[in-house]
């Protein structure tokens, strides 16, 4: 009798190319996507960190609390003799918690440099007592690890301006090997299924069936979370991925702008206590929320001059997705404009949680821990989907 020969269903067309995209995109970018994955993952409880080795900084002495905190003229003198650097100071966080302190920032950019060292020129975080104009701790953030961190993560240290390119097109390509990895791991049938989301290593001891098992299982579980990450994160870097979202959020190609609001005393003396007034001001309207930010310089982020005094106003800590918008006159320190969080339409809303959600802290500490463990898993990737390539390639080579 003949023995019936047993040939093995060849994959679909949609699987064989899913597969060469996979493998190819793989390793070309592999490399990038694990720098990325790794800094992203080390960087997801920043602010918990931070918040235990800083903790004598950022928070005030009981006994020092007084009813009035000093003058932000004041404060921001006393910091400039304290750090005696040459650039002006950038702005004040002030928290609306009275038990923690000022933290004042002085940060410039040169926008012909080629790296993150020469394109941040000063990068430094000054915490003050504001009852009693005490330094608590001066920071130079520039070459702190979590700012390197995020540089590498954002553009592997390269310029901001277009090094976010360079991050940008693996990330794009990496969203693609996810959505073939889904493909691929997709089983045929019934039986197959069993085997595609668990480990079965009882009678397995080869270590490249559980490398195969460790990328194709692990991947498949982290590629949802991967999926947002990555969407998260070209968001930043593209603006016609931000255009897409923000159509489908609120029907509009770009986000409503501000209006510029011309100051109507702006032939009055400027008043010296333009500071405290706004923020006293800021107070009064939201005094249940977390902390907001004066700027101190007269300069927006591009370095341009401010007709007016913004003043971003921050709803939880370590989270920017509740933000209201106040603006002042910069010479009377006349309210001229109140935004709040509920007034904002569901694109502007989702532009300023995009932060939150790719780092986890939107969704809380629960959020963060899920985060943690897809990055830990996104940074494996590369490696276990490499360790699957090369033993195959030298399976070829011995047959």
């Amino acid at each position: 009798m003949k023995k019936k020969h047993h040939h093995k269903k060849k994959p679909s067309f949609t699987k064989k190319w899913s597969a060469k995209l996979h493998l190819w995109f793989g390793l070309s970018v592999g490399l990038i996507v694990f720098i990325v994955s790794l800094t992203g993952t080390m960087y997801v409880f920043k602010d918990e960190i931070q918040n235990q080795l800083r903790k004598d900084a950022i928070f005030v002495k009981p006994e020092t609390i007084s009813q009035q905190p000093l003058s932000i003229e004041v404060l921001k003198e006393k910091v400039s003799l304290e750090v005696n650097e040459k650039y002006p100071i950038s702005s004040v966080e002030i928290p609306l918690d009275k038990n923690k302190s000022y933290e004042f920032l002085y940060y410039e950019k040169d926008k012909k440099a080629w790296n993150y060292f020469d394109e941040v020129k000063i990068n430094k975080l000054i915490y003050v007592n504001q009852y009693t104009g005490e330094i608590l701790g001066i920071y130079n953030e520039k070459y702190d690890l979590f700012p390197i961190l995020k540089a590498i993560h954002w553009s592997l240290l390269l310029k901001a301006d277009w090094g976010k390119y360079v991050i940008g097109i693996p990330v794009v390509l990496f969203i693609i090997m996810l959505i073939t990895g889904i493909i691929l791991w997709w089983p045929q049938n019934k039986k197959m299924r069993k085997g595609r989301f668990s480990f079965d290593w009882k009678n397995v001891k080869i270590w490249k069936r559980k490398n195969y098992d460790l990328h194709n299982i692990l991947g498949f579980y982290a590629s949802f979370i991967a999926l947002i990450l990555s969407l998260s994160g070209i968001y930043f870097a593209y603006p016609w991925v931000k255009n897409a979202f923000n159509i489908t959020l609120s029907g509009s190609l770009e986000l409503p702008k501000e209006k510029e609001i011309k100051s109507p005393d702006s032939l009055l003396t400027k008043n010296n206590a333009i500071f405290d007034l706004t923020a006293e001001e800021t107070r009064k309207l939201y005094s249940t929320l977390s902390s907001f930010r004066i700027p101190l310089n007269g300069k927006n982020k591009k370095g341009k001059d401010l007709k007016n005094i913004p003043v971003s106003v921050y709803g939880e800590d370590g989270k920017f997705a509740i933000r209201n918008q106040l603006v002042f006159d910069k010479y009377s320190g006349k309210l001229l404009s109140n935004k709040p969080h509920q007034e904002l339409n569901t694109a502007e809303k989702y532009a300023n949680a995009n932060y939150d959600i790719h780092t986890g802290s939107y969704f809380g500490i629960f959020g963060k821990i899920i985060w943690f463990i897809a990055g830990l898993i996104c940074t494996s990737l590369p490696v276990t989907g490499f360790l699957v390539w090369l033993g195959k390639k030298k399976k070829g080579i011995k047959k």
